[in-house]
């Protein structure tokens, strides 16, 4: 039985997803950033500093080859900087620079004007994720 995308929840997922870009765009524009680079830097911001690239590729469910450039390009504009661990020469740490945590002062309204523009309240959207990220795991358990 075929079905239309829009009856389809993988079309569901793929645009909530792009939707959810969308909104961060005019968010993150004026601060120089993508909504990747924003996600990369909010891993930095909740953990312990300096992670590895690795950690960091685990934790956002990044590939190297698609985390390396965005680490380029954040270490480009200032907001980070790579170094090759002391103990273990084949890690790189990444650190945030003097700039990098001043853009999560300039960056601190962005949650909450996400959690506006979903019109959901916070607890829902817990839920949701929740929801979201057990059928991630799921699938992928599955795969």
């Amino acid at each position: 039985m075929s079905m239309p995308p829009d009856a389809m929840i993988c079309f569901a997922l793929y645009s909530a997803a792009h939707a959810m870009q969308q909104a961060y765009r005019p968010l993150l524009d004026p601060l120089g950033l993508t909504y990747p680079q924003y996600l990369v830097l909010s891993a930095l911001w909740s953990g312990q500093e300096p992670p590895t690239v690795g950690a960091i590729g685990r934790q956002l469910q990044l590939e190297s080859s698609t985390l390396t450039p965005l680490l380029k390009r954040l270490e480009a504009i200032g907001l980070i900087r790579r170094t090759r661990d002391t103990a273990d020469e084949r890690q790189v740490r990444v650190h945030l620079t003097d700039d990098g945590r001043a853009m999560q002062a300039r960056a601190a309204h962005v949650p909450d004007c996400i959690l506006e523009r979903t019109g959901m309240t916070p607890q829902a959207l817990l839920a949701l994720r929740d929801q979201v990220t057990a059928l991630r795991d799921r699938l992928r358990a599955t795969a």
